[in-house]
């Protein structure tokens, strides 16, 4: 599958869907953007059971604000609607390829578990 352009439009009907999302920030001004590009592009195209999608923060300032975006090119993965990583720069494709199987091989039903424990904590801390 080649990669998506998400917008405000469809950005959470395709980040809240069940599977992997994986997610590139970037601007056609950034050079190491271009470099990653296709990068990104063969990853698509080798995992056609995930959605690789591209944001463009010139096109998408308000989603790009929202995920407090200050360095491109920034990955995220998302998983059943969960975010598990995020990390700006470019990452080289046995990087990209290795991140893909651990999120392959992440047990979701007890990343869901831990995300429900850690939200229960936060409601129950006093507020300061």
């Amino acid at each position: 599958m080649a990669t998506v352009e998400i917008t405000k439009d469809n950005f959470k009907e395709t980040v809240g869907k069940d599977g992997i999302v994986i997610l590139d920030w970037w601007a056609a001004w950034c050079g190491p953007c271009r470099m990653f590009a296709p990068t990104f592009e063969t990853a698509s195209n080798k995992h056609p059971d995930i959605v690789f999608g591209k944001i463009d923060t010139e096109a998408q300032p308000e989603l790009s604000g929202a995920f407090e975006i200050r360095s491109i090119p920034t990955l995220m993965v998302f998983r059943d609607g969960i975010l598990l990583f995020e990390q700006a720069g470019a990452l080289p494709a046995a990087a990209l390829e290795d991140l893909v199987r651990q999120v392959r091989a992440l047990d979701m039903e007890q990343v869901k578990k831990e995300v429900e424990e850690r939200r229960n904590k936060e409601k129950e801390a006093p507020k300061a």
